[in-house]
């Protein structure tokens, strides 16, 4: 049975190519999807690829995922991951293979983007490799998914 990866993102996300390029790059959220999905196939996983506005529609998701009892999430909750317990609430309580993804070396930036929330319920944290870093987390979920207790 082929086990579907969700891959979530947060606010702002939408306007990715032409928000911030020298921060974030010229590559769009369309452009990340097709990696995704490249990707995934190149493993034998299926990807279910959101986006959201509302920290509220991030834990639905979140939820939603857990009900599908989906292999794994990789997050980039963007600015939730710096204020939201909501959504650390949420992945904890997923009880799935979480993998924190961000554009940007967060740690090269600003004080608050130092702290995340997200990290407390992820396995791992990729960040500052831009788009490829969607393509890093998807190449370990299979490790994730594949080794019990994970």
């Amino acid at each position: 049975m082929t086990k579907t990866v969700w891959v979530l993102n947060g606010p702002n996300l939408n306007l990715l190519g032409t928000r911030q390029p020298e921060v974030y790059g010229h590559t769009t959220l369309a452009d990340i999807k097709a990696l995704c999905l490249a990707t995934a196939e190149r493993h034998g996983l299926a990807v279910e690829f959101r986006q959201t506005n509302s920290e509220g529609g991030l834990v639905d998701d979140i939820h939603a995922a857990r009900a599908a009892s989906a292999g794994a999430i990789i997050i980039n909750a963007a600015a939730y991951t710096h204020t939201s317990v909501a959504v650390l609430d949420a992945l904890l309580a997923s009880e799935l293979p979480v993998i924190e993804v961000h554009l940007s070396n967060i740690h090269r930036r600003e004080a608050f983007r130092h702290t995340s929330y997200v990290s407390q319920a992820a396995h791992g944290v990729i960040c500052g490799f831009g788009a490829a870093g969607y393509a890093m987390a998807l190449d370990a979920v299979p490790s994730l998914i594949d080794t019990p207790g994970a």
